[in-house]
């Protein structure tokens, strides 16, 4: 018998999000129209033997809570237990994505140096695009080696407005 992922879709000032969580994790922030939806859908329902059902619980409301917080500029760090879908590089790579500072950013070569693998840029790249956590593990917060935004699930408009609610509330905030 398949589990059950509890999903949402809510409408935030970045696009519209699908939020799920399966038992008292949450495993899914994305936005829900992007290129890669069906694959990390797939990813998803296949490793935890699940289908998606959209109904309402405490995590997903927390998380929309938290959420919100953070697009107003609130909140800067996300206490919701998750739960990441991937492989072990992903995984490698979307927990050193936890560690990148509020408000700051750093290029994909960096990121590859992070987790002591600096040819591995492509890869980094590719596992950035393929967080299902989006926000909550900020890969918004990597950018191209020459400064420019590079690519993001959400489109550029949405990175650019991540970053600057970052920019915005790390420069109010005292140390």
């Amino acid at each position: 018998m398949k589990q059950t992922i509890s999903i949402q879709y809510i409408k935030t000032i970045v696009g519209e999000l699908i939020i799920g969580s399966i038992g008292e994790q949450l495993c899914l922030v994305d936005y829900a129209k992007r290129n890669k939806r069906d694959s990390i859908d797939k990813r998803i329902s296949t490793k935890l033997n699940a289908i998606y059902k959209v109904e309402n619980n405490y995590l997903l409301e927390q998380t929309k809570a938290q959420l919100n917080e953070f697009l107003k500029g609130e909140r800067l760090v996300f206490d919701i237990p998750i739960l990441m879908i991937g492989s072990e590089f992903q995984k490698q790579v979307w927990s050193a994505l936890l560690s990148i500072p509020y408000g700051e950013t750093i290029s994909y070569l960096s990121l590859a140096k992070q987790i002591n693998n600096k040819k591995a840029v492509r890869a980094v790249a590719n596992a950035n695009g393929a967080n299902a956590l989006g926000i909550i593990i900020p890969c918004h917060r990597v950018i191209a080696s020459n400064g420019t935004l590079g690519g993001y699930a959400g489109g550029l408009m949405a990175k650019e407005t991540l970053l600057s609610i970052e920019q915005k509330n790390k420069l109010s905030k005292p140390n």
